[in-house]
Order: structure tokens, then C-alpha cells, then sequence
């Protein structure tokens, strides 16, 4: 697929201080990324940028090779969604999702066929004449969704949208996201902080901190190469540990000497370096083990979390006793050098 979105050199200052350094990105036809960070990154500035609300200090936003600079938002057909939704209360469903059809002029009879199709796939069927006031939180965003997909953007920007719900219906509304924007196939810009949401939605994920991308891929590649600690601490995808290097993919640690078996750097031995220990386990006796004594336990969704007096955690399917003596055997990918 070809770049249909460019984002070329975006530079951004607040008061006096870099908020977008350099910022670089191309987005694909049907392709949803997300923009990973937490608060103050830029991720939210900079989709306020792509959407014509600011102008960056320096940069390109470009379409289809089309300089995007100094045409205004309502003239670029991008659709954009805010965290706290922005419905008018004094209008209903129906005119709350009509209202964006309207001021493009849009044929009545157009609009009314549209507002049945959007409204079946947020599934908010025979919500039309409801007062906004009236629904709960998930509804709300659900009517925001449908009203920012009904002009047919050429483009959908979503800012952080299930941050304002409670975890249990962001569950429920992740999936639905999800067949929305699979099953409507136009390109797809994420703004999330939260780690669950972009590997849920995302082809490809852009990891920012200071204003910078500093890692992209698709989640299965930042999932197996996370690249550095920073990312790999973001991310909670294990323990990281300062060791020194041996040789032959060897490395020195307090929990004795493991294997490293994805390394793509030159290090020489003595080097220190910094390893991820994944907390993912197997139950067979290949490999390699690790032994300490339980520091700690705690139940999540994933099994037993339980944390070794020798620094790492691993997840578990069942709860040894606090201060008992355990063997892990580790995946042959379990140990990584992140440099």
C-alpha cells in the first residue's frame, strides 16, 4: 500500500521549549497506527496539527503529495474525535451525528441513509430521539464515533477516546472500536497512552517521549524487540537487569549466567549491557531456569504474579507460598539485550 499521509519534520515549541522535535511519520491507505505516550509527549498537539487546529512551527503535513500547510481544517476532510467527546447537549442523537452532514451541504435524503448506517454499526439503533444528557458515558462516545465517521472522513483522528470510561466498559468498547474501524477500512491516527489500546488497535504503533518518536513497528515487533530500556520499562514487558557480557550471547547476572537469545549488538565481553528478563514461563525442564526465593505475590488477569527476592517477576498458574524456594524455566526467548 502507498503513503497517502506525510508528516515531515514537525517542529513545535510551548513556552519557549521543544513539545514536537522533528517529528516524521507516513501513514498507509487503511492503515491504523497509534501514537503511544504518556502525558505532556505531544502526542495530542500533534493531531491537532495533522488536523489543521494549529500550525507547527516548521514542517509539512501533506496528502496525497499535496501540501496540507495552509488549507484550513473544515477544507481538509479529516474527521476528529475528542476525549470528551464535544456533543452538543441541546441537540439529540440524531442531530448530533446529522450536524457535521449538514454543513457540507449534504442532500437530505443522503443524510437520513447515512445516519441508519452509523448508527446500526455503533449499535445505537432507536437512539435517534434520545437527549444527549440522557446516556451513559459509553453511549456518549459511541454517538461521537458515529458522528465523526458520518461525513466519510478521508481520514479519522481519535484523541485518547475510551479515556474518560471505567476499565470495564473500555473492554467492552475496545472490541467494538476495533470492527468499526476494520470494517470501514479508512486510514486510522491513535492517540492513546494506555498500552492495552494500541497493541488491541494498531498495524503499527509510534512510541513518542520528548516529542520524539523514538520506536515504531507493528506490536508483534515491539513485543520482541522493544529496542531499549525506556521502551521496554513503557511498555511493562518484564525485568531489566545491568549485567556484563561474556561471550557467544552469555551474560553475567545476579541470577547467575543466561543465555541471551536475541542480540543485535556488537558488545565486547566485560561491556555492561542491560538484559529484559520476560515474565512469561513454561512448564517443561529444557532451557533455561531460574531459582529464587517469592517476595511477593499478586493475582491479575494474566495468573500469579510473583516477584523473586532476586529482582524478577513471572506469571504463574498457581501461588506458591511467600518466602518458598521456586524454579522458573524460561521461553527460549525470554532473555533479551536491549544494550
Amino acid at each position: 500500500m502507498r503513503s497517502i499521509l506525510n508528516v515531515i519534520e514537525i517542529h513545535q515549541d510551548y513556552d519557549g521549549k521543544p513539545l514536537l522535535n522533528g517529528i516524521s511519520f507516513s501513514l498507509k491507505e487503511s492503515e491504523t497506527i497509534c501514537l503511544l505516550g504518556a502525558s505532556g509527549s505531544g502526542k495530542s498537539t500533534l493531531l491537532r496539527i495533522i488536523a489543521g487546529l494549529e500550525a507547527p512551527d516548521s514542517g509539512v503535513i501533506s496528502w496525497n503529495e499535496q501540501d496540507l500547510n495552509n488549507v484550513p481544517a473544515h477544507k481538509r476532510k479529516f474527521g476528529l474525535m475528542f476525549q470528551d467527546y464535544a456533543l452538543f447537549p441541546f441537540l439529540t442523537v440524531e442531530e448530533n451525528i446529522s450536524f457535521g452532514m449538514k454543513l457540507q451541504n449534504m442532500e437530505p435524503d443522503v443524510i437520513e441513509n447515512r445516519i441508519s448506517e452509523v448508527m446500526e454499526s455503533v449499535e445505537l439503533e432507536g437512539f435517534e430521539d434520545r437527549n444527549i444528557m440522557n446516556l451513559s458515558g459509553g453511549e456518549q462516545q459511541r454517538v461521537a464515533l458515529a458522528r465523526t465517521l458520518a461525513p466519510r472522513p478521508r481520514l479519522l483522528m481519535l484523541d485518547e477516546p475510551l479515556g474518560a470510561l471505567d476499565y470495564n466498559l473500555k473492554g467492552n468498547l475496545l472490541s467494538m472500536l476495533r470492527r468499526i474501524l476494520r470494517s470501514n477500512r479508512v486510514p486510522v491516527i491513535y492517540v492513546t497512552h494506555d498500552q492495552e489500546e494500541a497493541f488491541a488497535l494498531a498495524d503499527r504503533i509510534l512510541i513518542l517521549k520528548d516529542g520524539r518518536i523514538i520506536n515504531s513497528g507493528t506490536p508483534h515487533e515491539l513485543w520482541n524487540n522493544p529496542g531499549s530500556s525506556w521502551t521496554a520499562k513503557f511498555l511493562g514487558l518484564g525485568t531489566i537487569i545491568n549485567c556484563k557480557w561474556l561471550s557467544e550471547g552469555r551474560a553475567d547476572t545476579l541470577l547467575g549466567v543466561l543465555n541471551v537469545t536475541n542480540c543485535e549488538h556488537n558488545h565486547k565481553p566485560g561491556e555492561n549491557v542491560e538484559i529484559l528478563v520476560r515474565p512469561e514461563t513454561e512448564i517443561n525442564t529444557a532451557g533455561q531456569k531460574i531459582e529464587g526465593k517469592v517476595e511477593d505475590i499478586q493475582f491479575t488477569k494474566d495468573g500469579f504474579k510473583v516477584s523473586l527476592n532476586s529482582g524478577p517477576y513471572f506469571f504463574l498458574n498457581s501461588s506458591p507460598a511467600i518466602g518458598e524456594m521456586i524454579q522458573v524455566n524460561l521461553p527460549s526467548n525470554g532473555v533479551i539485550c536491549l544494550g
